[in-house]
């Protein structure tokens, strides 16, 4: 059993370890924007995320007042348990409103719920971490894509452009917004990041916007986005579907 740490800085730093070591996680090349020679294999995958399970939930028991620590692993746990619907057989990435939910780890999705009542419980779970989980949760408790709590999300991201500002999480809001009141209103917003430094070569961007103007039967537009997006990411396979898609998007 680890004890719980009482001296405060001490409590502080193990805080900040988390968020380094999830930070590290975070921000190196997800898979599917991996060149071939990073792309990792699936066991390769649930190898790091298991290591970084076994140390969140170790973190959470050295502090067990902190809140963010148990946001940051009810992320970890609702992330992790979509592992193994995110690729198929052949490699493609699969987007999640289009994973098979019956191959969700339900284990690690109720650890992640409870962490993240946790974290409620302590404060609320206002801070960056645990808002980021309660967005997973929302995806996780629902049975099928057309149950998700959209305008519950958008809430969430409102919430955390406010406290942690970032263009990644204005296009994931723009994304989320879609989904809550129509495309239209969505590419509004991923159309005002265009012009944004920090996304400059940013292929999910591209492809958001492609996504929402194919929703529009701007056909011609979505094309050349789909385009844009795969001539950006390293990843083969995502490039074959975005080209895939691109293909799709002609006059009836």
């Amino acid at each position: 059993m680890v004890r719980p740490v009482r001296n405060p800085s001490l409590a502080a730093v193990r805080i900040a370890l988390a968020l380094v070591v999830f930070g590290c996680a975070n921000t190196a090349p997800a898979p599917s924007s991996r060149s071939p020679q990073e792309q990792l294999t699936p066991s390769a995958q649930a190898g790091d995320a298991a290591a970084q399970l076994r140390l969140g939930r170790m973190l959470a028991e050295l502090t067990p007042g902190e809140p963010e620590v148990f946001g940051l692993v009810a992320l970890m746990e609702i992330q992790a348990s979509r592992s193994a619907a995110r690729v198929a057989l052949s490699g493609e990435p699969i987007l999640l409103l289009d994973q098979n939910r019956a191959r969700w780890d339900q284990l690690l999705i109720r650890r992640g719920l409870s962490a993240l009542a946790r974290a409620e419980a302590l404060d609320g779970a206002g801070g960056p971490y645990a808002l980021q989980a309660a967005i997973a949760a929302c995806h996780a408790r629902a049975r099928t894509a057309d149950e998700t709590d959209w305008p519950r999300i958008v809430g969430y991201y409102d919430r955390l452009a406010r406290l942690a500002p970032s263009p990644v999480v204005e296009l994931n809001r723009a994304v989320a917004v879609s989904m809550a009141f129509g495309p239209a209103t969505g590419l509004a917003l991923a159309d005002a990041l265009t012009s944004e430094p920090a996304l400059a070569g940013y292929h999910h961007l591209s492809a958001v916007r492609g996504d929402l103007l194919f929703k529009l039967e701007r056909l011609t537009e979505a094309r050349a986005e789909f385009e844009r997006a795969a001539a950006l990411t390293r990843n083969t396979r995502e490039r074959d579907l975005l080209l895939e898609r691109a293909s799709r998007c002609r006059p009836a």
